[in-house]
């Protein structure tokens, strides 16, 4: 039986400023070239994950990156827009103050708050990560996947694949840095198993 491998890996860090007069995603800053570059290598020198399907999230940020380390793993990028970033607003809403509002807001709320009309509260940003998991791993049985994708992407899959839910949140929390591998396999018992979470060695050499 092949198992089936799921690699998470966080976009380089990115500079965020005005967009037509909101806030939005300008692309990788200097040393989040460097991340994506320090992978790359890493990755190359390595080949410690042989690929068989490379996805990537369409959001600027994740596309830089994934165009740096892809020569490094060989498969052309799929974008797919459901292992996006949290859709929780519309880029209106400084950091500040959406800061402010999400800490005056119940905890046992906080699932189902909804920012802005038409974006994603918390609990549908968890379904769709769920939701785009579960799609992959049965569309990809028996594969190795990569998955660039974003850092609460990254923390929600864990609910995925350990079975929590949003009546938990923020009991404990993953950290994921920049450009860092999350990596998940299914056994010969389809149990998930956490090879690793948040490998960021390639940033301390």
């Amino acid at each position: 039986m092949q198992l089936t491998h799921i690699y998470l890996i966080r976009h380089a860090e990115n500079i965020d400023g005005l967009i037509d007069g909101k806030m939005g995603d300008l692309g990788l800053s200097p040393e989040g070239v460097t991340q994506a570059q320090h992978l790359r290598d890493r990755l190359a020198k390595s080949s410690e994950i042989q690929p068989d399907v490379f996805i990537v999230s369409p959001e600027r940020r994740a596309n830089e990156t994934a165009h740096i380390i892809q020569p490094a793993l060989g498969q052309p990028m799929v974008l797919d827009e459901n292992v996006v970033e949290w859709k929780s607003d519309d880029g209106s809403i400084e950091p500040e103050e959406f800061m402010r509002r999400w800490n005056e807001v119940p905890k046992a709320h906080k699932p189902y708050y909804r920012w802005i009309e038409g974006y994603e509260n918390r609990m549908e940003f968890s379904l769709r990560v769920h939701q785009a998991l579960n799609r992959i791993v049965q569309q990809y049985a028996g594969k190795t996947v990569v998955i660039l994708t974003h850092g609460a992407f990254i923390q929600m899959s864990f609910m995925y694949f350990f079975g929590f839910g949003e009546a938990i949140l923020d009991r404990a929390v993953p950290e994921i840095r920049r450009t860092s591998i999350t990596h998940w396999y299914l056994d010969a018992k389809e149990r998930w198993t956490l090879e690793r979470s948040n490998d960021y060695q390639h940033l301390m050499d």
